[in-house]
């Protein structure tokens, strides 16, 4: 087999490792939120011990960068390529963190009562999920225009995050009882945001993959016009 044939075997199981790392912090994103929902502590806890796998992945694809950096001297594209996907792992990473913190607040609420029906907290959940969906579809395909489409779905779930933030509070001003069912409700929907934030780093990495544009801090409204 010869060189190039090697590196294409490695790119393509790179772009595979990356996909399944999404797929499954997806997966926790969506369970982490069911378990708050459903004060389900056996789901909680699956989830807190699925982001195990999360982190064994980000390791796997932290070798394979390393092993292809130092055996391929891959060429300026391959070399973007491959250095996006490592910085995609490091966001990915994070996110499973943020769902296993979800799973954690959720195990702090699950004997009591539920609050208010969870309502805005699932949409900025599915809002985040799609995002990632799009972000990883954007760095396979290399196409820029899907990576900037998270945009509006991150300023969706500041808009869900600040209604959630200003119910809550105006719940427990009122009703001091409901603090310790309302603070982790409140901290799930910051963990959430920052899910958010995390799958947008992701759009900007791949934009920057592409375009050779670094499109950071540059915010939504440039980025969606321009």
């Amino acid at each position: 087999m010869d060189h190039q044939t090697v590196f294409d075997h490695e790119l393509a199981d790179l772009k595979e490792t990356i996909l399944k790392m999404g797929v499954l912090v997806q997966e926790l994103i969506y369970k982490s939120v069911e378990a708050l929902k459903n004060r389900d502590k056996e789901l909680a806890r699956s989830v807190i011990e699925k982001d195990k796998e999360v982190d064994k992945l980000e390791l796997e694809i932290d070798e394979k960068y390393i092993n292809m950096i130092a055996l391929r001297q891959p060429k300026a594209s391959d070399l973007r390529f491959i250095t996006t996907g490592v910085r995609i792992a490091t966001d990915l990473e994070r996110i499973g963190d943020l769902a296993e913190d979800i799973a954690e607040r959720a195990l702090e609420i699950a004997d009591q009562p539920l609050l208010k029906p969870l309502i805005d907290i699932p949409k900025m959940a599915k809002l985040s999920q799609n995002s990632l969906a799009m972000v990883l579809d954007a760095f396979v395909n290399r196409d820029p225009q899907k990576a900037k489409a998270v945009w509006e779905n991150e300023n969706e779930v500041d808009k869900l995050q600040a209604q959630v933030h200003d119910e809550l509070l105006q719940i427990m001003t009122n009703d001091s009882s409901t603090v310790s069912r309302g603070i982790p409700l409140l901290l799930a929907s910051r963990h959430l945001e920052r899910i958010s934030d995390h799958a947008t780093n992701i759009g900007e990495d791949v934009v920057y993959m592409v375009e050779g544009k670094v499109v950071k801090h540059s915010g939504a409204e440039e980025l969606h016009h321009g």
